[in-house]
């Protein structure tokens, strides 16, 4: 018999990579979707108004929840702002209220978080056991996680990097880049959590065989500014790697909680939980992430 996994949220850029990567290996994976399904795979449900019933969650081995609105949209509106939490905790605690009425019986959950959680620590090496930051986007992870313990002791927190793709974190920095207009945002020393692509599929896959559990930082391994992206996907596109940017106008463009949250913050975070568990990175550096993504021209 199959494997199973039920994944929430499939239609991202994390989750439609990791509904590939696990059915290309004979994992039957089933979907919650919030239409008709169109499929025996698909499952309907109404998060944050209807529960979800208990029973389609059990016998899998693990539910993958990777809900959320995407942070890369500006502005953060107060209405967005709000629309960044609910979408977040809305499934996720329909989720957990799900799986915890299974009882010792429950899938593992395996429930999307975000460095963020540890806002700006200029200085410090962040691995799992740091504190949360005080910005907009710390708390947000907070309550998160928060909602996802509900559903019991088998619970692991995927606190994600910024992926490093085109529909990543580099899809705004591609387009000012091609411009002329790449350069430095703020000082451009801060330290930028990373990872690829290949390496968070790879390490969700790694989370489920090795039955993983807690946070678990899901960065790339190599401390990275900048400085150190920006000038790396310049190099790849042939373009100058120049216009400042300075953090009063980053925030004016952009308003404080977004700019402080997540292109000013300085936050070197570790993977220790990863390290530990003897996971090896395909990317080991954000030169070697930006380079197995976008053609040199």
């Amino acid at each position: 018999m199959p494997r199973t996994v039920v994944v929430s949220g499939a239609s991202g850029l994390i989750g439609s990579a990791l509904l590939s990567s696990l059915r290309a290996d004979g994992v039957r994976v089933r979907t919650l979707v919030r239409r008709e399904p169109a499929t025996a795979d698909e499952i309907r449900w109404d998060p944050g108004r209807q529960p979800l019933d208990p029973d389609v969650l059990a016998g899998a081995e693990a539910v993958v929840n990777l809900n959320g609105a995407s942070i890369g949209r500006i502005p953060w509106t107060p209405s967005y702002l709000s629309t960044l939490l609910w979408s977040r905790l809305s499934p996720t605690r329909t989720l957990a209220t799900a799986l915890s009425a299974l009882g010792d019986d429950a899938p593992t959950l395996l429930s999307a978080s975000a460095v963020g959680y540890y806002g700006s620590a200029p200085g410090r090496m962040l691995d799992e056991s740091a504190p949360p930051g005080d910005v907009f986007l710390s708390t947000l992870c907070v309550e998160w996680e928060n909602a996802a313990s509900a559903a019991g002791d088998r619970v692991a927190l995927l606190r994600t990097a910024p992926i490093v793709h085109p529909q990543g974190v580099l899809k705004p920095l591609i387009a000012l880049t091609k411009a002329g207009l790449g350069g430095p945002i703020g000082r451009g020393t801060q330290s930028w959590p990373w990872i690829s692509l290949t390496d968070e599929i790879r390490a969700i896959r790694h989370i489920l065989d090795e039955r993983m559990l807690g946070p678990i930082n899901l960065v790339g391994p190599s401390r990275a500014t900048a400085n150190d992206l920006g000038f790396a996907l310049a190099l790849r596109l042939n373009r100058p790697y120049l216009l400042r940017a300075p953090t009063w106008a980053v925030r004016a463009v952009l308003g404080r909680d977004m700019a402080d949250s997540v292109l000013t913050t300085d936050a070197y975070v570790v993977p220790a939980a990863l390290d530990a568990s003897g996971f090896t990175f395909a990317h080991p550096t954000v030169e070697e992430a930006v380079a197995a993504v976008v053609p040199a021209v």
